[in-house]
């Protein structure tokens, strides 16, 4: 009599997500384009700035060169009331690029000779950390123009030409701590970035190269339990094998 094998119990997959499942999943995936007029409307608020640009760089030209109203103090304050729209459109320049990329779709721009450096590896850490330095350096910007300022305070107030207060001690004050709030919280989103980095690095298993020259050493030293039971590498035919090299065919390689 012979002896029929069991049978093979079925075996069960799990159910994959049902249509409605994935309609949905898809509907919402497709919802962060929601955030492709957002950016539109950044754009139109830089052009906006480059016209505030021109606009501030005529009134300098007017009273610094043709009418000679300007001193040497209002056009510096003049040139840093340029810096500071050129730092603005910068940041948004930023948030445009990298937050489109990062929130709604692939910009695709590899390769390209004006591709910006920081886009190939952007993340939502990275861009916290370039937006946290650019608002501070338009708050050191600001601070400038209070310190340029200060300088004509007097019981510690600084007027304008109409007598409005333009400037005070404790306005001052406050400027400075929320300078250096800035500062603090860059460094805190840093910090957090670097952190963040290190554990990845941690948990990823360390590549390791190994060379002609350094194959015996490796042979030699016995390795803890988490370092490899061979190393596999190939040689020029008729180089010397270090000591405790063998060599195996591509069978006995695949049976270890």
């Amino acid at each position: 009599m012979s002896a029929h094998p069991a049978p093979t119990p079925p075996q069960h997959t799990a159910p994959g997500p049902g249509a409605a499942s994935r309609t949905l999943a898809a509907f919402i995936f497709a919802s962060r384009w929601l955030q492709a007029p957002l950016y539109l409307g950044l754009i139109i608020a830089q052009a906006v700035y480059v016209v505030l640009f021109f606009v501030e760089m005529w009134h300098l030209i007017e009273n610094a060169i043709f009418l000679g109203r300007f001193s040497e103090t209002d056009v510096m304050l003049s040139v840093l009331a340029l810096i500071d729209i050129v730092m603005i459109a910068n940041l948004l320049i930023m948030v445009i690029i990298g937050g489109y990329e990062t929130f709604v779709s692939k910009i695709r721009v590899q390769g390209h000779h004006d591709e910006p450096e920081w886009l190939s590896h952007v993340n939502t850490n990275l861009l916290k950390v370039k937006l946290a330095v650019s608002i501070i350096s338009i708050s050191s910007i600001h601070l400038l123009k209070t310190f340029i300022e200060v300088g004509r305070m007097n019981d510690g107030l600084v007027l304008g030409s109409d007598g409005q207060v333009l400037y005070s001690y404790d306005g001052v004050l406050w400027e400075v701590l929320i300078h250096l709030a800035f500062i603090v919280s860059a460094l805190a989103l840093a910090w957090i970035d670097r952190m963040s980095h290190s554990n990845h690095l941690g948990h990823s298993k360390p590549e390791r190269e190994f060379s002609a020259g350094n194959i015996e050493a490796e042979l030699s030293s016995p390795g803890s339990a988490t370092e490899p039971e061979y190393v596999m590498v190939r040689m020029p035919v008729g180089t010397a094998l270090p000591h405790g090299a063998e060599v195996v065919s591509p069978g006995e390689t695949s049976a270890r």
